[in-house]
This record gives C-alpha cells, structure tokens and sequence, in this order.
C-alpha cells in the first residue's frame, strides 16, 4: 500500500487536485514543503525589507541604519520611527506600510499553509476512515 500518490488531473481543473481519501504525504515531502514555504516567506521579506530600506534612503533621506530600523518597524507593523519630512518621503512610506501589511500577512500565511494543509488533511482522513 503507498502512503502517497501522485495528484490526478480532474478534467474540469486546470491544476492537480488530491482525492479525498488519500494518506497523508510522508514526512520527508511535508518536511520539503515546510522549508520551501519557510525560503519563500524569508526571501518576501527580505527583498521587502531591502525595498523599503533603499525607499527610506533615497526618498525619505535617511541614513542606512535608520532605512533599515523604519522599514524593519513598517514591516512588522509596529509603524515609523522617523518623522517624514516631505511629500515624496510621506506617499513612499503610506505606501510602503500597505505593501508591506500584505506582504507580511501573505508571507505567514505561505509559511503555515503546509502545516495547516496537513492539519487539516489529518483531520478529515481520521473523519472517513470511521
């Protein structure tokens, strides 16, 4: 007996989709899944984390380790350390806090959707097995 088969094709769907009843994929395809979602997450951010340093320097004129601590801030949604100054500096950083409150939010949810995925899975193979 497999633990794991290949998604089917349905003819209806463009992309593969699991049938209900299937075991849960063994622990070295979740654990793959897990750190490709954890590389996603971490390279959103980072390159969000970048994006926003390099708007704080040259929009808003602040030094290096001042981009990195409001952006990091704007990141995370704490909100801005330094007050914006100009007009450029104060659309850049309403903007950049938008960006990056979805960009935040989609990352966690890419880095939990293997686990919840699984969770969930687990829960319904327990419900048709009875």
């Amino acid at each position: 007996m497999a633990l794991h088969t290949e998604p089917q094709a349905n003819k209806h769907l463009h992309f593969p989709v699991r049938l209900r009843r299937k075991q849960l994929a063994p622990k070295e395809i979740y654990h793959n899944r897990v750190l490709k979602g954890a590389l996603i997450a971490s390279v959103t951010v980072a390159l969000s984390l970048y994006g926003g340093m390099l708007g704080y320097h040259f929009i808003c004129h602040l030094g290096w380790v001042d981009s990195l601590l409001n952006a990091s801030m704007i990141l995370t949604g704490m909100g801005p350390v330094d007050p914006m100054t100009n007009d450029a500096a104060k659309i850049f950083a309403s903007a950049y806090a938008i960006f990056s409150g979805v960009t935040f939010l989609t990352s966690i949810a890419v880095l939990l959707s293997p686990v919840i995925h699984r969770a969930m899975h687990r829960f319904h193979i327990d419900d048709t097995e009875e």
